[in-house]
């Protein structure tokens, strides 16, 4: 086990450097652009030189990289080159408030994916139809439809919820739970759709196998064998699908924060993205990353734990 971890770790930090790397690649084209909006009006082609060379982005590519990886080892991420906010410090507040949506959201997915698909698996017939058909239909609705109609509905004709805006769980843990429901109830409709289809057929292709039919004929309890035998062994799939649900949700945030004014890693993103900070937009990359690398080898370590076969690969 502890091989197949450490085989894991070695392949996210080579994908982490490959995917930084060519980031930072691709926006050494615009240092240019990225300066002349910091120097606004004073912009030309000497004052642009002159601050290229006066924030070391006149070197090449593999030794700027070379620096912010090591800045990356001792947790420096830089500073923003608009408002020279340390990168370290910008993240976690605007993260906050994401994971506040995004957490919620996958919990309430996971529960209802779980009911969803096992109970489509087991029962069959109508009860099997119409929860294809609820799964069909978080597919087919998008985000900001749903949005948008929880905004009208809930927040505009009813005022139960605030259409926009975040309160901290510090400050006020009964409004902070208003100002997030609307939000985590768009995320998790769309999610619980994909997460409960593959239940559904991880469940269906588990409850075929010969091992349940002997357990059938043993006079082991419906429940017994989907509770304790299908369910554990049909996991692996479906965690796979719960891992990629959660890093779906957290890049789908980009378009929810900006429906419900939510200040989070999302909006925080799109921002920068159109400054072009580059310090940020590297720490950004970092984390994005990261996180992808770091859900991944949970499930990996998940699912070598489960499946001991998994481990060989």
């Amino acid at each position: 086990m502890l091989l197949f971890a450490l085989r894991r770790v070695a392949f996210g930090l080579v994908l982490f450097v490959i995917v930084s790397f060519t980031t930072m690649f691709l926006l050494s084209f615009s240092f240019d652009s990225i300066i002349g909006s910091k120097l606004g009006s004073a912009a030309n082609v000497d004052s642009i030189a002159a601050m290229k060379a006066d924030l070391g982005l006149d070197r090449s590519v593999p030794v700027l990289y070379a620096e912010w990886f090591r800045g990356v080892l001792h947790g420096d991420l830089g500073a923003s080159f608009f408002t020279g906010e340390p990168v370290t410090e910008a993240l976690p507040s605007r993260l906050a408030v994401t994971l506040s949506v995004v957490g919620p959201a996958m919990i309430i997915s996971a529960l209802i994916a779980l009911f969803l698909g096992v109970l489509a698996a087991t029962r069959g017939g109508w009860v099997d139809k119409t929860a294809q058909g609820m799964m069909l239909t978080g597919y087919l609705v998008p985000n900001l439809l749903i949005a948008i109609v929880l905004v009208v509905v809930f927040a505009v004709n009813l005022g139960w919820f605030p259409a926009t805006g975040f309160t901290t769980f510090g400050d006020d843990p009964a409004e902070w739970a208003r100002s997030i429901t609307l939000p985590v109830i768009t995320m998790a409709f769309g999610g619980a759709a994909s997460m409960a289809n593959q239940v559904r057929g991880t469940m269906i292709d588990e409850l075929r196998k010969d091992y349940v039919r002997t357990l059938r004929t043993r006079g082991v309890s419906a429940r017994a064998i989907v509770v304790r035998h299908a369910l554990r062994n049909s996991a692996g799939p479906a965690l796979t699908v719960f891992g990629l649900t959660f890093i779906t949700l957290f890049g789908s945030a980009l378009f929810i924060e900006q429906v419900f004014a939510l200040p989070g890693f999302g909006t925080y993103s799109f921002n920068v993205a159109l400054q072009g900070d580059f310090p940020v937009l590297m720490g950004l990359t970092a984390f994005g990353v990261g996180l992808t690398i770091g859900v991944n080898l949970l499930i990996d370590l998940a699912n070598g734990w489960l499946n001991p076969k998994a481990r060989q690969y």
